[in-house]
């Protein structure tokens, strides 16, 4: 695995503190600011902002500092939507195509969840779950889907970490995922379908009610609808 550049080091810092609520939506990401406050000349700290503008975690601005994305509601189910179809997807290519290496090392990031789990480190919980669907859409030997993939569940860290730590079942999502390697290991296309779509569907749920807790515009437009 190649070593992480100085600008990527700082993209992970930057979406932790964004996935942590540190750089809430809407808040300026000032270039030079960020640089010094961190210790790092604007060359990579200008690479980094790229890269989460990339992911959809930040929105530049010409001529001004970028600012950490407030998608809509209609937005995120969008992009849910388009997520759900491309990781039932890939879950079946990934049955048909997938190395044994690859299900093993599945399997090892479901171990890993579990670990997190047990220690209640939820970001890391989380992180090694993206890293789960990422690996399955990689497995499925499709690299336009792959790359997709990768776009939109960027796009959807945030409000999925947010929505996640009000409703963290982990219970349910080990089991699932369980499911899921199961399903897998055994080439079972059906299985990993049917468990993907559900989890999918869970994690829409989980969403829907961190917009309506935390968004009271969005409250609002539902009473005027």
């Amino acid at each position: 695995m190649a070593t992480p550049t100085l600008a990527e080091q700082i993209a992970k810092q930057l979406r932790h503190e964004i996935l942590l609520g540190e750089l809430a939506p809407g808040a300026s990401v000032g270039e030079r600011e960020k640089a010094q406050q961190m210790g790092v000349s604007r060359t990579p700290m200008r690479e980094a902002i790229r890269l989460l503008a990339q992911e959809g975690l930040l929105v530049l601005r010409p001529s001004m500092s970028p600012i950490v994305a407030d998608p809509t509601l209609k937005q995120v189910e969008d992009d849910l939507t388009l997520i759900r179809a491309l990781e039932v997807l890939s879950g079946e290519l990934a049955c048909k195509f997938a190395s044994a290496d690859e299900i093993e090392a599945i399997r090892g990031l479901q171990n890993r969840m579990v670990e997190h789990a047990a220690a209640n480190d939820m970001l890391a919980f989380f992180e090694t779950d993206m890293g789960f669907h990422r690996a399955i859409a990689q497995a499925s030997k499709n690299e336009r889907l792959d790359e997709m993939h990768g776009q939109l569940l960027s796009r959807l860290w945030r409000v999925r970490y947010l929505s996640a730590r009000q409703a963290w079942d982990r219970s349910r999502v080990l089991t699932q995922h369980n499911l899921i390697v199961e399903g897998l290991e055994a080439r079972d296309a059906d299985l990993v379908k049917q468990e993907t779509d559900s989890h999918i569907l869970h994690i829409q749920r989980n969403i829907q009610g961190h917009f309506r807790k935390d968004c009271p515009s969005l409250k609002t437009m539902e009473r005027q609808a």
